[in-house]
């Protein structure tokens, strides 16, 4: 194992902790948090992921920090059935992993405050585009 993939599991492990434990139960609460609603792969129950991102017609546009490593991507993987909720209100909607998708030219277009922390954070960005159906 390389110093820099060391490197990159570590960022991992802390940044996934701190959200599982701290960020994301006191975002989740917040009324007009945008969240991505997936279905556990392991447990079927409904997994809410506080999320940034940007509606653009009828697709909702978001980044994955860690790409597949993401426990939201790999319920994606499992069921690509997801609920998106913008501004307070549920959209249903099916999600599309996009690899070939330029993700750091993406977040360029998504909002700055995510954005930035995507960045930051991120070792291996993945876009994910949700088509919403209703």
């Amino acid at each position: 194992m390389t110093r820099l993939t060391r490197h990159s599991d570590l960022k991992h492990r802390m940044v996934t902790r701190f959200q599982r434990y701290v960020a994301n139960p006191v975002t989740r609460r917040l009324p007009l948090q945008t969240l991505l609603e997936t279905t556990g792969r392991v447990s079927g129950l409904p997994r809410r992921t506080p999320v940034g991102g940007r509606r653009t017609g009828e697709s909702f546009w978001i980044v994955s920090e860690f790409g597949t490593r993401s426990q939201y991507v790999r319920n994606i993987l499992a069921d690509p059935a997801v609920r998106v909720r913008i501004g307070g209100r549920w959209h249903h909607g099916t999600a599309h992993l996009l690899p070939e998708d330029d993700a750091a030219a993406r977040l360029r277009r998504l909002p700055r405050f995510n954005s930035a922390a995507v960045r930051v954070f991120g070792t291996d960005l993945l876009t994910v585009r949700v088509d919403l159906a209703d």
